[in-house]
């Protein structure tokens, strides 16, 4: 627990201290540079770059070895077996989200999900809740406030954590104490199993990434512009599916997410 607290007050602090690098707008005589400036929407450029060249040197000296050296000892299926362990742990979170969405369809999926993997999956090595009609979907405290009609806000990019902005690093610290396996039992047994999982998160799916990440890297003029435009992409794709979704009935006593302002995710 006490890494993922850690995790969320060093967001605080970049959020914080983060003006100390902002990028100066481009005066209106120069319409061109200002309507680029406005679509990246990124005024904290300078602290951001200097921030991705620290997390780009962790990632080549630490990360991407230990990802490298996993994905060759570890087969693929394995490798599967585990994301799907790891998914469903995430499961109660992805249905707290889904109810806080006014989703009930999804929350219905979620919740079958959960029970079906958890048993006949054998605690979510095996996926079998898909192929009984139940898929997967991405859902989260940053598409939750989205729906509600949070703007993004600038964009970031956090130390270890990679591409956010205000809106989904809130998320980020909203997710992680809502995880009820968060707030399960105490002591060194509880905390170790805590620290196995973060940390084969993060190993486990870098090494799912390590071809497109060398592909961007190789191929990007500008990597750091690529990985801001990818991740906005990603997201802004993620918080449409949800929107679109329709497959409920919103309660007249539960709140309408409120529509998105025009041009904003």
């Amino acid at each position: 627990m006490t890494s993922r607290f850690w995790a969320a007050g060093l967001m605080a602090a970049v959020l914080m201290t983060g003006l100390a690098g902002c990028a100066t707008k481009p005066p209106a005589s120069d319409p061109e540079a200002l309507a680029a400036y406005k679509q990246n929407d990124d005024p904290l450029e300078p602290m951001n770059r200097k921030l991705y060249a620290v997390n780009n040197a962790l990632d080549t000296y630490a990360m991407k070895p230990v990802a490298q050296g996993y994905a060759y000892v570890v087969p693929r299926t394995v490798r599967n077996h585990v994301g799907n362990v790891l998914d469903n742990l995430h499961t109660p979170v992805v249905f707290i989200n889904d109810i806080l969405e006014a989703k009930s369809r999804r929350a219905g999926d979620s919740l079958m999900r959960f029970v079906v993997n958890s048993t006949l999956g054998v605690a979510g090595i095996f996926d079998f809740a898909t192929g009984m009609g139940w898929p997967s979907h991405e859902a989260d405290f940053g598409i939750t406030l989205a729906l509600w009609g949070v703007g993004t806000g600038p964009f970031l990019y956090l130390p270890v954590l990679g591409p956010s902005d205000p809106r989904d690093a809130a998320g980020f610290g909203v997710g992680v104490v809502s995880d009820p396996f968060f707030w399960v039992g105490q002591g060194a047994i509880v905390s170790d199993l805590g620290y196995a999982r973060t940390t084969l998160t993060i190993v486990n799916t870098r090494a799912d990434l390590l071809k497109p990440i060398d592909e961007v890297k190789r191929m990007a003029l500008d990597p750091y512009a690529t990985f801001r435009s990818l991740y906005r992409q990603h997201r802004e794709a993620a918080i449409q599916a949800a929107r679109d979704d329709n497959r409920h009935t919103i309660p007249a006593w539960f709140p309408q997410p409120a529509a998105a302002p025009a041009g904003q995710n």
